[in-house]
């Protein structure tokens, strides 16, 4: 769990985009593995620390996005980092069910680039119907 740090101070240290959004790389604790990309806005930063589960901004639905919300598969804050510029978050998590892509899969990084092509070299580990109810 992280120490919850003390008031704004912290916040004003991150280098916002003029949308006050700041880009976010998610890591599986254990293994080190990329989970995903996603945007924060200062509430939901705020909102991941305070209750040590991960809150996005969603770009697409323009509202905060608590990851989990519809699946069941929760980020529990392990660490969270701040890069050399100020301007990327590094969360370090334990990722519920071990699904972080809406795909089904441990992580939203499943294509690599083969001969000139993507090829998916992930499983689906859990139909997405079944984890989504729509």
């Amino acid at each position: 769990m992280i120490a919850a740090p003390s008031e704004g101070a912290w916040l004003e240290q991150i280098l916002w985009t003029d949308e006050g959004l700041v880009p976010v790389i998610t890591q599986e604790a254990g293994s080190g593995r990329t989970l995903m990309f996603a945007w924060m806005n200062r509430e939901s930063l705020r909102m991941t620390v305070e209750t040590g589960e991960v809150v996005y901004w969603s770009r697409s639905r323009k509202r905060l996005w608590r990851k989990g919300e519809s699946s069941g598969n929760v980020q529990k804050v392990r660490e969270v980092r701040l890069d050399c510029d100020g301007d990327v978050l590094l969360l370090r998590v334990e990722q519920a069910g071990g699904i972080a892509c809406h795909t089904g899969r441990e992580s939203c990084f499943y294509r690599r680039l083969d001969g000139g092509g993507w090829s998916e070299v992930d499983p689906v580990l859990r139909d997405p119907k079944e984890i989504y109810r729509v």
